[in-house]
């Protein structure tokens, strides 16, 4: 089944991240635990880390792009599954 990969909350004030940068593509394979992103908060950059394993099948911000804590950033799912639609944040 396929899992939304959300902007996380990395400190008790923090209320967005910015995406520095994908670490993987779509269509890359992906380990439970493994780097997938890199975001910058207003006191740190740190990687997010995929909290299931399978394929990265789609990103849905850009690097770059700000946005709040909660927001659906990827989906991770099996390699022929179906991707649901998700609501994203405008760029």
């Amino acid at each position: 089944m396929a899992k939304t990969v959300v902007m996380p909350q990395m400190g008790y004030d923090m209320d967005a991240g910015t995406l520095l940068r994908w670490l993987k593509n779509v269509g890359d394979p992906v380990a439970r635990g493994e780097a997938i992103a890199e975001i910058e908060t207003d006191k740190v950059n740190i990687e997010i880390e995929a909290f299931e394993g399978g394929v990265l099948r789609k990103t849905l911000i850009t690097e770059g792009q700000t946005v709040p804590v909660g927001e659906p950033i990827a989906i991770i799912g099996g390699a022929d599954e179906v991707i649901p639609e998700v609501e994203t944040a405008a760029p």
